[in-house]
């Protein structure tokens, strides 16, 4: 068994391809055994690492395929371009943090928090991706069928959840405490970003309940980074 089959047997697909590319172009003899073994194993580690990239994403389950380089940092829109910048590094995700992005419809939002769970899946955090309203139904469904647990558990496990359209309608009852529990659970251990339409200082008004009003808005806005984009729809400059 040669070198190139035993290392498909032991799928070390990133290695096979080096491999193979080497043989192809003559460099093989020309390196030493700890070069080719640096090089052989930098390939793999590539490989891997782009695999669970795409697995992240998958799983991530985004609403627009984003990239912080995609970002219109033109500042009239409110995107700082150093608070941007140090988000981008995904430090707020071990610290726990939260990020809370407002603005009227079209000026970027899902865009924005997309493009940041995208870094942070390139980064190797596993992500949670949520239109409120479909997760608040998810939420329902799952109580029926008995699974409620573990959809909370799998939420709870994601390094950031991104949660959008966040405030649209007002929350029922269980809603409100659907939202509690899966904030109450993440609160400094483990990130969240939250999308809405309305100003941060309207989301009182969306629960209905002072008690579990100022419980959620306590855990989600005093050590929050805050972003208020501004200016025209981007929708009408398409």
């Amino acid at each position: 068994m040669n070198i190139e089959t035993q290392l498909r047997h032991l799928r070390l697909h990133g290695m096979t391809r080096s491999w193979s590319a080497l043989n192809e172009t003559r460099k093989l003899h020309e390196l030493t055994l700890s070069e080719g073994m640096e090089i052989l194993l930098q390939a793999e580690t590539d490989d891997r690492d782009g695999k669970r990239f795409e697995r992240l994403q998958l799983n991530a389950n985004f609403r627009y395929r984003a990239s912080i380089e995609e970002l219109n940092m033109d500042s009239k829109r409110g995107l700082d371009k150093a608070t941007v910048g140090i988000l981008a590094t995904g430090e707020y995700i071990p610290k726990g943090e939260a990020i809370l992005v407002c603005g009227s419809t079209g000026t970027g939002k899902s865009f924005l928090v997309s493009a940041l769970g995208h870094q942070a899946c390139a980064q190797g955090y596993r992500v949670a991706y949520f239109n409120v309203q479909k997760l608040l139904l998810k939420t329902k469904m799952s109580r029926i069928d008995g699974s409620v647990h573990k959809l909370f558990e799998k939420i709870s496990k994601a390094d950031l959840l991104i949660l959008d359209d966040f405030g649209l309608t007002h929350f029922e009852q269980q809603q409100r405490m659907d939202m509690l529990e899966i904030i109450e659970d993440r609160h400094a251990k483990k990130a969240t970003i939250i999308a809405s339409q309305l100003p941060v200082e309207k989301w009182w008004d969306i629960f209905g309940d002072s008690t579990l009003a100022d419980a959620f808005l306590d855990r989600m806005v005093h050590t929050s980074y805050r972003i208020e984009l501004k200016g025209e729809s981007l929708r009408k400059k398409r």
